[in-house]
């Protein structure tokens, strides 16, 4: 499938066609726009659902503008370099920093229509690479800060859980701003879909290559209990899950502490190994220093101060 030209209009909308009839359904823009195959065979203008004639020959449309109005817009290479890619850039920056649940004033609408005259100028191979590459430097930065607390456990589990939900809220961002470039150049010609290539990235340049320190930090702070937050907990575990199943299978007592279905299912046969686990879990929680036990005919703490009327 071509990628999609565009034509924009520079004449006088006020000037018809002296042999035509003026049909009031159609504005100029769609006007000028039936007569250009290429530009609705390609994606770049859309039809309008009431248009039942919109795939008759265009002789049955009245132009609003003579012919030879109608401009082309020309994108040099120059002009993505200096102008286009520096704003989408700019834009890709603010929303990787953003904090979560903060708001970023961007502009999507000129974000979006940025990226619509890149791919309408044959620049979506150019602007997909270009996307990609800024973000794997910024993933070489985000492998810098987690290096600098990996020998600790509970800073780098905290850094790593608020680094990749800043990522994924990104995401949630950056996706939408480069929709028209994931529907002709992703899902078109890489048969692929733009959310799961980023997704994918970020697993690559940074999950990989710190997961077995963080199973490890993950699996030593769970037996103790709020060493960190349950929340972050959790939202670790999903989002690991998320980004890539298999790694649970990594560790799967860990992940099935947060997800169903990780473990198989029970076996009947195995009833005394699991009591046997029971067992000694109880054991190991007895064991703890903060652990006391009370008798269960003991009365509760402050049961006589409780008022019963």
């Amino acid at each position: 499938m071509d990628e999609p030209m565009e034509s924009f209009d520079a004449g006088d909308g006020s000037q018809q066609n002296q042999e035509s009839t003026f049909q009031p359904h159609y504005n100029a823009s769609v006007a000028i726009a039936s007569q250009s195959p290429s530009l609705e065979d390609n994606g770049c203008v859309g039809r309008f659902p009431d248009d039942k004639n919109s795939t008759k020959s265009h002789s049955c449309f009245t132009p609003l503008l003579r012919p030879g109005s109608m401009v082309m817009m020309i994108l040099t290479e120059e002009d993505y370099e200096t102008q286009y890619w520096p704003k989408l850039k700019t834009a890709i920056d603010q929303l990787l920093n953003m904090k979560p649940a903060a708001y970023s004033p961007i502009s999507y609408e000129q974000m979006y229509s940025c990226v619509y005259k890149c791919v309408c100028k044959q620049f979506s191979e150019r602007l997909y690479n270009d996307l990609l590459s800024h973000l794997s430097t910024h993933m070489v930065h985000l492998n810098s800060e987690l290096q600098s607390c990996e020998s600790e456990s509970i800073p780098f589990i905290e850094k790593f859980s608020f680094l990749m939900h800043q990522y994924l809220q990104a995401l949630a961002g950056i996706v939408p701003i480069f929709n028209y470039m994931n529907r002709f150049y992703v899902e078109t010609k890489l048969k692929s879909d733009l959310n799961e290539e980023l997704r994918k990235l970020f697993c690559t340049k940074v999950v990989d290559v710190h997961i077995a320190v963080l199973l490890r930090y993950l699996d030593q702070v769970s037996a103790v209990p709020f060493a960190v937050s349950p929340p972050t907990m959790a939202s670790m575990v999903k989002n690991l899950y998320a980004l890539n199943n298999d790694y649970s299978k990594l560790n799967p007592g860990l992940f099935s502490r947060y997800l169903p279905n990780i473990l198989p299912p029970t076996d009947p046969a195995l009833l005394e190994q699991y009591a046997e686990e029971a067992r000694r879990v109880q054991e190991h929680i007895s064991s703890m220093t903060d652990f006391t036990s009370r008798g269960s005919r003991s009365k509760r703490v402050y049961e006589d101060d409780i008022s019963v009327n």
